[in-house]
């Protein structure tokens, strides 16, 4: 849209100028032409003076004239160095006086004759005439080689085409950059809107736009709030059926998770279900009994777990994506306690699937939200004792480290592993909600990187997902700004 903006722009500005400078060009050339037209004039009232200015020298036919310059004349010759000639001819066409390169053609009646030529390299316009004179009847030549026209014929290219050229070149220039930098508020609009990422939606400063953009500025802020409240509305949708979610699903895995303890110790349990309706018409209808192995008791209570552990996520999730966790005040969180508090809540597990959990951390302190940090985390430290085999090692670590070609100093936070690890075409995915890498063993939803990532974001960093020590499991990390 820009760009086109701007080729029509250029186009309304220098066509225009084109013609202006071709219409320039000609008025030169007719100024040009109407001073021929005057000169042209002063050498033809030249010729007449020229031929009272010839005398007879002898008595004889035979004997060249002498010539006595008229003072009109002699001025012409004199404010002309080397660009005035003159030139008495006879019938013959013999040039009895003056320049020896003016001789030609005579002219064939008495009418004056105008031509050019050139000599020397100097266009010429010459006056050609029979005159009667005191020597008898001769022609007579005049030259001028400072005529207006034929000068301009002659450096057409350098005295009109080459500075209109450099004319037209500059003002294109010149006119290209005061076009782009009108349009600079629009294109800093444009790219403003480039570089946001999708879930920003916070509305544009309309005075920092011209009074031209503003109307699109303003156009922009509306749309931005209205999907901006459809997406708060989405959110608040699935962190309410979330929330409403874990009451009755905690109570329904307390319930499983005592009858998966009684079957585990029986072998198998009795669930006897007497059922009885109350009314007028209606009488006991028996009871049905119902015999289930340990087998089914536990997936049953892994289905609970697994519905459970689901709407925490999804709540953890809206509470990450909420537009409203940018306006909410950040606090100074201790990385070193937050991990080894995780480590504490994590050892049992650990422990139960024969894992060394272990911590590297270094005192260390950032601003951030810190309940947002420890679900972070608490998701990466899950899903490494998940996927780890048992023997294998988890470590946490935090501190402050430098990455990139820069080598700033950057607290992080990071969670290594020595399991199967993610292929590398598959770290992108990963991090998408509801996507497992396909032939992952145990159980999982696919939120809780997708969990991470969101956290990430409102830390303004990134996960950063690596092969661990030795090329061997998996290492994610989060750098924090400094």
């Amino acid at each position: 849209m820009t760009s086109g903006l701007q080729r029509r722009l250029l186009l309304l500005l220098l066509v225009p100028l084109f013609l202006l400078t071709a219409l320039n060009a000609w008025f030169d050339y007719r100024l040009a032409g109407s001073a021929a037209v005057q000169q042209d004039r002063h050498l033809l009232g030249l010729v007449p003076m020229l031929a009272d200015s010839v005398i007879a020298r002898g008595a004889t036919d035979a004997s060249p004239p002498e010539l006595l310059t008229a003072p009109p004349v002699e001025e012409f010759l004199n404010d002309r160095p080397g660009l005035a000639a003159f030139a008495v001819l006879g019938l013959d066409g013999d040039v009895l006086v003056g320049d020896r390169w003016l001789d030609g053609p005579l002219p064939s009646m008495r009418e004056p004759e105008f031509s050019s030529e050139e000599h020397e390299g100097v266009t010429y316009r010459i006056v050609s005439q029979r005159m009667n004179t005191t020597a008898g009847e001769l022609v007579v030549r005049l030259a001028d080689g400072s005529d207006t026209r034929q000068q301009w014929l002659h450096q057409i290219w350098l005295k009109v085409v080459l500075p209109n050229v450099v004319l037209v070149i500059t003002a294109f220039f010149a006119v290209n950059w005061a076009v782009r930098r009108a349009l600079r508020p629009l294109y800093e609009l444009k790219e403003a809107v480039e570089r946001r990422s999708p879930r920003d939606l916070s509305a544009l400063d309309p005075q920092a736009s011209p009074d031209e953009v503003r109307p699109l500025v303003l156009s922009l802020n509306r749309l931005f709030d209205l999907v901006n409240a459809q997406a708060e509305s989405q959110a608040r949708f699935v962190a309410d059926a979330a929330h409403q979610l874990r009451t009755p699903l905690a109570g329904l895995q307390a319930q499983v998770e005592a009858w998966a303890q009684t079957v585990n110790r029986s072998g198998q349990a009795d669930w006897r279900d007497r059922s009885a309706s109350t009314g007028e018409n209606l009488a006991v209808q028996g009871s049905a009994e119902i015999t289930l192995s340990a087998e089914q008791i536990n997936k049953l209570r892994s289905a609970a777990r697994r519905t459970s552990q689901l709407a925490n996520q999804l709540l953890a999730l809206s509470r990450a994506d909420a537009r409203s966790s940018h306006t909410l005040p950040m606090q100074r969180v201790d990385l070193q306690q937050l991990c080894e508090v995780l480590l504490e809540n994590y050892l049992d597990a650990a422990t139960a699937k024969g894992i060394d959990l272990g911590l590297d951390a270094a005192p260390v302190h950032v601003t951030g939200h810190e309940w947002l940090l420890r679900e972070l985390m608490g998701n990466l430290v899950d899903n490494a004792i998940k996927y780890t085999p048992s023997g294998g090692r988890v470590t946490l670590r935090c501190g402050v480290g430098s990455t990139g070609a820069q080598g700033v100093a950057q607290p992080y936070l990071e969670v290594e592993d020595d399991g199967p690890g993610i292929p590398a075409g598959e770290r992108l995915r990963v991090l998408e909600r509801f996507y497992r890498v396909p032939g992952s063993v145990g159980e999982g939803n696919g939120l809780g990187l997708a969990i991470a990532k969101e956290i990430a974001r409102v830390h303004q960093s990134f996960l950063r997902i690596e092969s661990g020590s030795a090329g061997r499991g998996l290492r994610i990390s989060l750098w924090l700004p400094a």
